[in-house]
């Protein structure tokens, strides 16, 4: 019933007005306010954009992770502990997150259309935490294997609703930065993994809580989110899809409309998103079944092929294994490892942050080709220099200091097209009904991907040191060729119009044909 109610209200608001044709033929620009104060003085939208830290906080959850792998292997008291893993068994303790990841590949996407995006994150938080406190009080290699299945279980589950919430929830001159925000705090995560592993180092070559510190350090952000989950927002679009439109409405007068309830945005807002959700209903397409539709296969193709750029460009190397880079150019001390390892995610995370701002200006196709062809050129000559040091035995120094120059740049021109901006290209290639399970396709062939990325890695760098690097080269340059075919563009589009980019069958409807339908009547 209080659907209806609601429906009611919004049709006498907006066709019971003189202006009530306007008001349904307006566009985004029309119904966005104007004149009004900068978001950070409009007290609602601050707060929105403060509470939107909690589904962000997943992304730090993994940055953490990855960077304290690799300031554990650079650390003597973890080496000691479990008898110096090298090869498959450094291997299996890289890739353990990734067989949680795959194991809650349709818990998830479930939990998330279910229940909601809330307590997606919540419960996926507290799994992490579990595993946090386990990993920092394991005794044995087993225990520690075990703890991080648990990290990537959890993981994968708070990782699934992010974006969505992110994306759903946003204001909607905001949603490209804010999504795009998303996995750019993956740095932030590893930037405080990094400085604490350097940080513990020093505690003692007998101590294990140099590594048993960092391990339950992990556990904080989840932590943080479980807290916040109690006064984050439902994103409204899981709202209208549940038929609980009174609440969304309330959402978007809320947030968006500083509690002006006559706002024409929430109008619109509220009208495209219900006439949206009404056609892909109306197709009964909500299984992972429908993407083999025609109209979907384009979009299931990129949930593999997106995660496989971010995971296969050479940075899944440096992600996990940049003490083994370092040691095959002659960088071999551990506290030297320790500060690189830091410094790099300081500047990570530095040119992340400044890179936000480039991508409501720029279209997602050309910041995608930007990073590809760079990074092709870089790791062209990482690859040179790496085998003229290695030929001239390491003596030349001003080599390995270009390959350490070549890491950096490799960095920046990744952080342009892959670190950020694939979460909000994805949230804006998926339909609603598809969105959390897109979501979970995506993390389900990054996790695939970083199980070549968690054994290969280490087998193939201790096998045939530089020459590994040709293997990204080429892959890299499938990328750019990929990207130039097969990406479409979504720029200065909403999520409902991006749909379009791929529908032939969804037929978008006005508010008064919205409410004559007897989806939503009593």
């Amino acid at each position: 019933m209080s659907s209806m109610v609601n429906l009611e209200d919004l049709k006498a608001s907006n066709n019971h007005d003189e202006n009530a044709d306007e008001r349904r033929n307006i566009t985004l620009d029309d119904a966005l306010p104007k004149n009004l104060p900068p978001w950070w003085r409009r007290r609602n939208l601050l707060l929105l954009n403060f509470l939107m830290i909690c589904p962000i906080f997943s992304s730090t959850n993994i940055g953490f992770d990855g960077s304290m792998l690799n300031g554990l292997q650079a650390q003597t008291q973890w080496q000691t502990f479990f008898d110096h893993p090298k090869g498959l068994r450094l291997g299996h303790l890289s890739a353990a997150p990734t067989f949680g990841n795959i194991a809650s590949f349709l818990v998830g996407g479930y939990i998330s259309d279910r229940y909601g995006r809330r307590v997606a994150l919540f419960i996926g938080a507290s799994i992490v935490i579990l595993g946090a406190a386990i990993q920092g009080a394991a005794q044995s290699y087993g225990m520690f294997f075990a703890a991080r299945l648990l990290i990537g279980l959890g993981g994968t589950i708070s990782i699934v609703p992010a974006p969505s919430l992110l994306s759903e929830c946003a204001y909607p001159t905001h949603r490209s930065i804010l999504t795009t925000s998303y996995n750019i705090m993956w740095y932030m995560g590893a930037t405080i993994a990094a400085w604490i592993t350097y940080g513990t180092y020093f505690m003692g070559e007998d101590s294990t809580w140099a590594w048993r510190i960092p391990s339950l350090l992990q556990g904080f952000f989840p932590l943080c989110q479980i807290i916040m989950c109690f006064f984050i927002p439902e994103s409204p679009r899981y709202l209208i899809y549940q038929d609980r439109i009174d609440e969304a409405r309330k959402f978007f007068v809320k947030y968006h409309a500083e509690g002006d309830n006559s706002s024409v945005l929430v109008d619109y807002e509220l009208t495209e998103i219900i006439q949206t959700l009404q056609a892909e209903k109306a197709l009964k397409q909500a299984s992972y079944k429908a993407f083999l539709l025609p109209e979907n296969r384009r979009r299931l193709f990129l949930c593999f092929m997106v995660p496989f750029m971010q995971q296969m460009s050479g940075n899944g190397l440096l992600s996990y294994y940049l003490s083994l880079v370092l040691t095959s150019i002659g960088i071999t001390s551990a506290p030297q490892q320790l500060v690189i390892n830091g410094g790099l995610m300081i500047y990570n995370w530095g040119i992340a942050i400044v890179l936000i701002g480039i991508v409501p200006r720029f279209g997602r196709r050309v910041l995608f080709l930007t990073s590809t062809a760079s990074m092709f050129v870089i790791f062209v000559i990482w690859t040179v220099l790496s085998a003229i040091n290695q030929e001239r035995n390491f003596e030349q120094k001003s080599l390995g200091q270009g390959v350490l120059a070549m890491i950096f740049l490799f960095f920046f021109s990744y952080n342009i097209g892959l670190l950020g901006l694939p979460y909000l290209y994805m949230t804006e290639v998926l339909p609603y009904h598809l969105r959390s399970k897109g979501m979970a396709i995506l993390q389900l062939a990054g996790a695939l991907t970083s199980l070549y990325n968690g054994y290969v890695n280490s087998i193939a760098m201790d096998a045939i040191s530089w020459r590994y690097y040709i293997v990204y080269c080429c892959v890299i340059g499938v990328e750019f060729l990929v990207v130039f075919f097969f990406f479409p563009e979504t720029k200065a589009q909403t999520l409902e119009e991006s749909t379009d980019l791929f529908n032939s069958q969804t037929k978008k409807k006005n508010l008064s044909e919205v409410m004559r339908d007897d989806q939503y009547k009593v």
